[in-house]
């Protein structure tokens, strides 16, 4: 489980909520961002990493995703900024237009850092990793990717989860079964109405 210093409070996370789809909705539109408002939690101007996700109300279908792993800047700004990417610059989509934006719901999650996973053959990386709770980092010389935890819904087995991640990274699917860095972070999540969740 996510370590208690680097939970944010339910208002928090619902603050950063409104605050990407403020900063989505002006990006989709080609609008100006709207300003901060002026009465956010200070935690939320600390440093800090987030992805933000959009997905179809109707059928959860993923419409875009971008983040970040390391924390660089503010975490209200790192939300807004990708707010805006995962909507107009993820390669793996055309941008959103606004016409669909009553269609998509959006995940903010916040990331705890980074921790190296030590391990010594692929069956103890196996062994090592959790399902559901742990975000998993793959780093191969310049390559490098990585799943949330929300992804082990729709991979539930290390394998099949690994497997894909050598796939997302541009690598052969057996990638992991050879010396790779890897390290695990936890995440929370927080969602607009609506989000679509796998069962």
């Amino acid at each position: 489980m996510m370590a208690q210093t680097h939970r944010l409070t339910e208002e928090e996370g619902q603050r950063l909520v409104e605050i990407a789809r403020a900063a989505l909705e002006a990006g989709v539109r080609g609008a100006p961002l709207p300003p901060v408002p002026p009465d956010l939690p200070p935690r939320l101007w600390e440093p800090g990493a987030a992805f933000v996700t959009l997905r179809t109300r109707a059928d959860g279908r993923l419409r875009g995703c971008i983040g970040s792993i390391v924390a660089t800047r503010p975490l209200v700004e790192d939300v807004r900024a990708h707010a805006i990417d995962a909507a107009l610059h993820d390669p793996r989509f055309p941008p959103v237009t606004p016409p669909e934006l009553p269609g998509l719901a959006l995940e903010v999650s916040y990331l705890t850092p980074l921790a190296p996973l030590a391990y010594r053959s692929p069956e103890e990386l196996l062994e090592k990793l959790r399902p559901h709770v742990d975000g998993v980092l793959l780093r191969d010389g310049w390559r490098q990717a990585t799943f949330l935890p929300q992804v082990w819904q729709s991979l539930p087995r290390p394998v099949d989860f690994l497997t894909h991640l050598c796939l997302k990274m541009g690598a052969e699917p057996t990638c992991w079964q050879r010396p790779l860095e890897v390290f695990t972070y936890q995440a929370q999540g927080f969602q607009e109405p609506g989000y679509w969740e796998a069962d």
